[in-house]
């Protein structure tokens, strides 16, 4: 199921292959493309496009590929060059000819898109999590050693005392911009593409409003060419993933010095 070379009059060769293949590492992504794929098939047969009992087959069939990938049974096969093609493939073998109708009106644009930030926010969930328990325990620490007197450093010396407490708590702060920060991340993130096809917009008239509440996103894109070219949101991310990095690495190394003075 290649979805590109379709004008190469051989075999694309097994190490273009491995060097352009994205399955073994987007395959994280399976839950955000299944979910994905079932809003969709839902939106189609809203819109008429497919009957409801086609999109119960393909309801039915993509819970099934789902549950695959969660017992970790799902097989990759040759030619499944990323998570998309995966889940497609293995949904033919499983209803047969109606997973063809999932992609009406659908892009692999419009799709990667869409599942690049449901994969994201729910990492995003996860992370912001990961630090307010960061920050419990900061904070739980610090109470601990309410009073306890450590010697505060400037350029690597020691400088002026000052409380332990007061000193673990400025990372509480450092983590907390961390937090809000995350939270513009996630706010940018929050808006559905699916729906805009390739480049120009659905043919088809579907119902994007829907789709981006079902999916849990907060608002739609306002424009199709934009839709699938953004990944300011994937930049964004990383360059709040270095801070927080800054910060955690902030942490342990005043740690180790102010415990082998």
């Amino acid at each position: 199921m290649t979805l590109w070379g379709g004008r190469f009059g051989e075999e694309t060769s097994a190490l273009m292959r491995r060097f352009n293949d994205s399955i073994s590492f987007d395959r994280r992504m399976y839950g955000a493309d299944v979910q994905g794929s079932i809003a969709y098939a839902s939106a189609l047969a809203r819109a008429g496009l497919i009957t409801p009992g086609e999109r119960d087959q393909l309801v039915i069939g993509l819970e099934q590929v789902r549950a695959e990938f969660d017992a970790d049974a799902f097989e990759i096969r040759p030619g499944d060059e990323d998570i998309h093609t995966a889940v497609e493939r293995r949904l033919g073998e499983l209803v047969g000819a109606v997973a063809g109708k999932l992609h009406t009106g659908r892009s692999r644009n419009d799709q990667v898109a869409t599942d690049m930030r449901l994969h994201l926010l729910n990492e995003i969930v996860t992370l912001s999590d990961a630090l307010v328990a960061l920050q419990g325990a900061i904070v739980e620490k610090a109470e601990t050693h309410i009073d306890a007197i450590m010697p505060g450093y400037t350029h690597l010396q020691q400088a002026q005392p000052v409380l332990f407490s007061h000193w673990l708590m400025a990372f509480f702060w450092k983590f907390q911009r961390d937090r809000e920060r995350l939270a513009d991340v996630a706010r940018r993130t929050s808006v559905l593409p699916l729906g805009t096809g390739a480049l120009a917009g659905h043919p088809l008239g579907i119902d994007r409003q829907a789709l981006a509440t079902e999916l849990g996103f907060a608002a739609v894109a306002p424009n199709s060419v934009d839709a699938v070219s953004d990944r300011d949101f994937v930049i964004e991310f990383l360059a709040w993933a270095a801070l927080v990095q800054v910060h955690l690495s902030g942490l342990a190394e005043d740690l180790i010095i102010w415990s082998s003075r």
